[in-house]
């Protein structure tokens, strides 16, 4: 299972186009590892629901920093990579950072990521 880890708000100003950009961004790359045999996931396709369900109003509310980045640690625990896309980002960076503390595999590319077994 892979984390794919990348930017969601940075350098949006949290415009909502910008911010499904990045998503579909991350989805994209979720699917390519996908059709290559991979179980890949990201933070936003389950942080994203319960935020609507918890009724956030906004990126950075109290809710969102409730459940955002918590459910993405939660998620790398059980995560066997990460794979790190995009531009400049914190939570990225932390995700990476996290996983490297915890002994896991990190890939810049997904030409880096080992054939699927």
């Amino acid at each position: 299972m892979i984390l794919v880890a990348g930017p969601y708000r940075s350098g949006t100003g949290d415009d909502p186009h910008k911010l499904e950009a990045n998503v579909r961004a991350m989805h994209q790359t979720a699917l390519d590892l996908f059709r290559a045999g991979h179980l890949p996931v990201t933070g936003e396709a389950l942080a994203l629901p319960l935020l609507e369900t918890a009724g956030s109003t906004h990126p950075g509310d109290p809710l969102f920093q409730e459940i955002f980045h918590p459910i993405a640690e939660q998620l790398l625990a059980r995560c066997d990579a990460v794979l790190r896309i995009g531009g400049p980002s914190q939570g990225a960076d932390r995700m990476v950072a996290q996983a490297v503390a915890q002994g896991k595999d990190v890939y810049t590319s997904p030409v880096d990521v080992p054939a699927a077994r």
